[in-house]
């Protein structure tokens, strides 16, 4: 089963009312060389100026992306292309990554391709460690950027990471 470790940055806290300004996705597996990277234009007029911050373009910039209906089905065509049966997503938030693009893929293309389930990274490392106070962040070797695909391969750094430290996964 592949899993598809993806990172979102967005403007707002929600989908819908606030807009997903990018994501990436990168394959886990070994070489971590197959990644997806997307940037999206806006679909409100609603956003809090913190969170666009966060992802380092201005509004201005963010009126030039493309139309999320074409980067969301480039993103089908890439999972599709990159992925053999049923995948997982994974990510260091699902809680908030899942949901934006959950609600885009279901919103603009009318299916999820990754159905109705996802992995949050940090309570799988919990569950490793028998600790719901430690973290996995110090597992990655990519820094911590803010730029999805960055943070996507820092994060699928860290689930390879766990596989060596005896985490029953298989990345087939």
């Amino acid at each position: 089963m592949p899993y598809v470790m993806v990172d979102i940055e967005s403007d707002g806290p929600i989908p819908g009312d606030y807009s997903m300004i990018c994501f990436g996705a990168v394959i886990v597996e070994p070489e971590l060389h197959r990644t997806f990277y997307g940037k999206l234009k806006p679909i409100s007029e609603k956003f809090i100026p913190d969170a666009l911050a966060v992802s380092g373009f201005t509004r201005e910039e963010c009126f030039g992306f493309d139309e999320p209906k074409h980067v969301m089905k480039q993103f089908q065509e890439w999972l599709t292309d990159n992925c053999k049966g049923r995948m997982l997503f994974v990510s260091d938030n699902n809680g908030f990554d899942w949901q934006f693009i959950n609600w885009y893929f279901h919103h603009f293309i009318g299916t999820n391709p990754f159905g109705f389930s996802s992995v949050n990274l940090g309570s799988l490392y919990k569950g490793m460690q028998k600790d719901t106070f430690v973290n996995f962040k110090h597992l990655r070797r990519t820094k911590h950027t803010h730029h999805p695909v960055d943070d996507a391969l820092g994060n699928a750094e860290a689930l390879l990471q766990m596989k060596e430290m005896g985490l029953n996964i298989s990345f087939a």
